[in-house]
């Protein structure tokens, strides 16, 4: 699925860019055996404002960074023996973890499943995208969002649909009491509140 922004280039552009990168860095084999029929491939969700993040990252990364680095590659090269050349060896290493970083983002972008959590029906439970008020055995409140694994920041009150904690929450209402395992032990928390902004 792409994703336009007002401020996004036009795809032709992000193919301009990341044709050549296939030389500099070989593509990882994939894990999964499609051909044996293993496993299907996982789905992987994205809050919209989790894809805009990480569409806002590939921008910078494509117009800033990567004309930046190989600029300076060409400036080191153009200095000599490329063998001694440190800022050459680092310039090269560097544009190889941009391209990795693009194409890793790319592939999200385009295989995601973006959800607008705004536009969830049944707001009585938790889902994906939920903003919940958590309270433990103390009294102690905690509030999150359950977002795809690419988007997590427990700093910033993110949570993982995939974590044990996002898990126990799914399908939950108000009142409802879940236990958690974590390093420390387990932890009984109660859901207090659901929101979807």
């Amino acid at each position: 699925m792409n994703i336009r922004l007002a401020s996004a280039p036009p795809p032709v552009s992000l193919r301009r860019y990341t044709q050549g990168m296939s030389q500099d860095v070989p593509e990882p084999p994939d894990t999964e055996d499609e051909e044996a029929g293993e496993q299907a491939p996982f789905r992987r969700y994205l809050t919209r404002a989790g894809a805009e993040r990480m569409h806002r990252e590939l921008l910078q990364l494509l117009n800033e960074a990567r004309p930046k680095v190989t600029a300076e590659v060409s400036a080191a090269a153009a200095q000599g023996d490329r063998s001694e050349n440190a800022e050459y060896i680092y310039g090269k290493k560097r544009l190889r973890e941009i391209d990795r970083r693009i194409r890793f983002l790319s592939k999200r972008l385009d295989t995601a499943t973006i959800v607008n959590p705004a536009e969830q029906e049944d707001r009585s439970k938790v889902y994906f995208g939920a903003t919940v008020t958590l309270e433990d055995e103390g009294g102690i409140r905690s509030t999150y969002q359950i977002v795809g694994s690419d988007e997590i920041d427990a700093s910033g009150g993110r949570i993982s649909v995939e974590s044990p904690m996002g898990r126990a929450l799914l399908r939950k209402t108000p009142g409802d009491t879940v236990e958690v395992r974590r390093p420390r032990g387990e932890i009984e928390l109660t859901l207090v509140d659901i929101r979807y902004d």
